[in-house]
């Protein structure tokens, strides 16, 4: 070998290690950068015809297993999904409460119960009729909370498909713009590395909102598509959508029937039936919150109220009603017609016939809501019919239970129970969502930066350095001997 190739050799393999302490020194500066791949150095042998020998540098490398990335991606789109059913779920059995517990509706319930056998004791004790009102008018404020409960949840899920909408067209732009420049890079020969860190990035956000699937283009680009089948990007022009909260959700706005949004694609409405290509993320599950779950936990909450409504509007129970009179509980102060509209648990009141408040009179509650006058002041018997109204089993209409008589114990415990099924139920859902989606961000994870082999390897190339100084220091030796002896 002579001597210009040994400098030659020696040259490449400092400008090899130099390069490569500069990206083992970038893997660990962005090891926590979300996004960030780890780079690895790809050199070859050079030739020995072209350059003399060496090494030399082919360029840098970033480090993604690709059906990883992809797999892990659907699978974050399902945790999120899962996260947002099970808050919603956590949220209706928490307004229920748990039953015993101080304010739960089957403890208000029993309360009212108790606070009716107590009265019908005492008759006379306009004290114990004062307690069994308040008792009613806290098992109504109940039923009105919990429904209250319910159309914040829709009111909620609609102001996160619009934040979510805005965030998938705004992600959609910044990855074609990322496309387009990571495309000129790749022509241009240039480093288009960081550009695709942080095109992963963003797509990464996005896969919450949508599953997504990535498939490569030319020069670098990629397309976005959903993971069943409809196109997001795929060349210079991002799909757009569009979405419009309503604002303040009633429990009478329905899907198509009211001013509820629906979710269009390039200023096209979605039919109902294309919606499954969009399924499996936050969007879909806050539209299975707005339009189908909490609606039917409405309607549940609702059939409740209605029986409990009907309970004392019979004339059996107080025979001083008359066909059209309301009973003990009403509809905003009337009485419920069939088929009542939805959100008559929030329109459940007391009888303003009984509320001295806006000049009604208790002993209505011993005496009969039609009496006339006072009755004897120990006549018990109106009294003791509600807690037998409350305690006798009628047929009932709860979606998703058997027409099978009830009272209204088992009614709200019945209740009960469905909201806490179904928040163990999204929980299970959400654990397996959660396990899965941590399997494959640990797969990630091993292709990630391991600080410690980031380490060995700076030693290597600190080695690497070193020994092809000393080539040129022996090489600088030797000319600086033949130079003396000339």
């Amino acid at each position: 070998m002579s001597l210009s190739n040994a400098i030659s050799n020696a040259v490449s393999g400092i400008v090899a290690a130099s390069r490569g302490t500069e990206v083992v020194a970038s893997n660990l500066a962005n090891a926590l950068t979300p996004g960030y791949a780890r780079r690895e150095l790809q050199q070859s042998a050079r030739s020995y015809l072209a350059g003399g020998g060496g090494v030399q540098v082919d360029g840098v490398a970033r480090v993604v297993r690709n059906s990883v990335l992809a797999q892990g991606r659907l699978a974050s789109a399902d945790a999120a999904r899962a996260g947002t059913l099970a808050d919603f779920h956590k949220s209706m059995a928490d307004a229920l409460g748990v039953p015993g517990q101080p304010g739960a509706l089957t403890t208000l319930l029993s309360e009212f119960e108790a606070a009716l056998v107590s009265a019908s004791a005492r008759p006379e004790n306009e004290s114990g009729l004062a307690r069994a009102l308040s008792a009613a008018s806290a098992l109504a404020g109940a039923y009105q909370s919990i429904g209250n409960s319910i159309q914040q949840a829709r009111t909620t899920a609609d102001q996160a498909i619009a934040q979510d909408v805005a965030t998938l067209n705004s992600g959609l732009e910044q990855v074609a713009e990322l496309n387009r420049q990571i495309a000129m890079q790749t022509t241009a020969g240039g480093d288009a590395n960081a550009l695709q860190d942080e095109r992963q990035r963003l797509i990464d956000q996005l896969a919450e909102i949508v599953p997504l699937k990535e498939l490569p283009r030319e020069n670098g680009r990629v397309a976005l598509f959903t993971a069943n089948g409809g196109v997001l990007l795929d060349g210079t022009e991002p799909a757009r959508f569009g979405f419009t909260a309503a604002g303040p959700v009633t429990a009478g706005m329905a899907v198509g029937a009211s001013a509820l949004g629906l979710l269009s694609l390039n200023g096209q409405e979605i039919p109902a039936a294309q919606m499954g290509r969009y399924a499996g993320g936050r969007l879909a599950a806050n539209f299975q919150i707005r339009d189908v779950d909490a609606p039917l936990a409405q309607a549940r909450l609702d059939a409740a109220a209605l029986d409990l409504h009907d309970r004392f509007a019979d004339s059996a129970v107080d025979p001083t009603l008359g066909a059209s009179d309301p009973g003990l509980y009403t509809d905003a102060g009337a009485l419920v017609l069939p088929p009542p509209a939805p959100g008559l648990a929030q329109r459940l009141t007391l009888n303003p016939a009984l509320d001295p408040a806006v000049g009604g009179d208790i002993w209505r509650l011993r005496d009969g809501l039609g009496a006339t006058a006072p009755g004897p002041a120990g006549a018990s018997g109106l009294l003791v019919a509600m807690k037998d109204a409350l305690g006798a089993s009628r047929a009932g209409t709860l979606p998703g239970l058997s027409a099978r008589p009830r009272t209204a114990a088992v009614l709200a415990s019945e209740l009960t129970s469905l909201a806490a099924s179904g928040r163990i139920d999204a929980e299970r859902v959400l654990g397996a969502a959660a396990v899965q989606s941590s399997t494959y961000a640990s797969l990630l994870q091993q292709d990630g930066v391991d600080s410690d082999k980031e380490m060995e390897t700076l030693l290597a190339l600190e080695r690497a350095y070193a020994s092809n100084a000393r080539v040129l220091q022996a090489v600088d030796e030797m000319i600086q001997t033949i130079l003396r002896l000339t």
